[in-house]
């Protein structure tokens, strides 16, 4: 018989299920970072053929794309996939890792591209030094996480 002074989710049979979650999910989360910059890049490579292609047509305007490029496709990237169906890039997936909302909710397009850009800027202007808030948080999360209401955990 439980106990009714104790919420359900605060078990010990709960948390030992949901500190599981979490397990490894730093290094996972790694992982898949490395893995889907590495698709990005492989992206990149005919994408700026294309865009050297568009200078030449456009006598060197389309060449100025050069600067934006890759982080269109690292929006797009993520968009379309940490924003889909599965809520993990590729990266994530190999890893064993996905997004989840805090309140249940799915993540959508838009923000799983927010949650990529909060990153990119964070990482910018508070240095790399902001990714070892994941090491004080309990449900390992980062900035961005903290600010959106979502969280990484296992997949498997």
């Amino acid at each position: 018989m439980s106990d009714r002074s104790t919420p359900h989710f605060e078990t010990r049979e709960h948390h030992s299920e949901a500190s599981r979650r979490y397990d490894g999910v730093r290094t996972r989360r790694i992982v898949g970072f490395v893995v889907d910059y590495t698709f990005i890049l492989l992206l990149w490579v005919p994408a700026s053929v294309v865009v050297f292609l568009l200078g030449i047509v456009t006598f060197g305007l389309g060449w100025v794309l050069y600067g934006a490029l890759l982080p269109i496709i690292a929006i797009a990237y993520i968009g379309f996939t940490l924003g889909g169906a599965a809520q993990a890039t590729p990266g994530m997936r190999l890893a064993g890792v996905k997004l989840l909302r805090l309140d249940g909710g799915r993540v959508d397009p838009t923000l799983a591209i927010l949650h990529g850009v909060l990153f990119w800027a964070s990482n910018a202007v508070l240095t790399p030094l902001v990714l070892l808030v994941g090491i004080f948080t309990p449900k390992k999360q980062l900035l961005q996480d903290l600010l959106l209401g979502t969280v990484v955990v296992r997949d498997r």
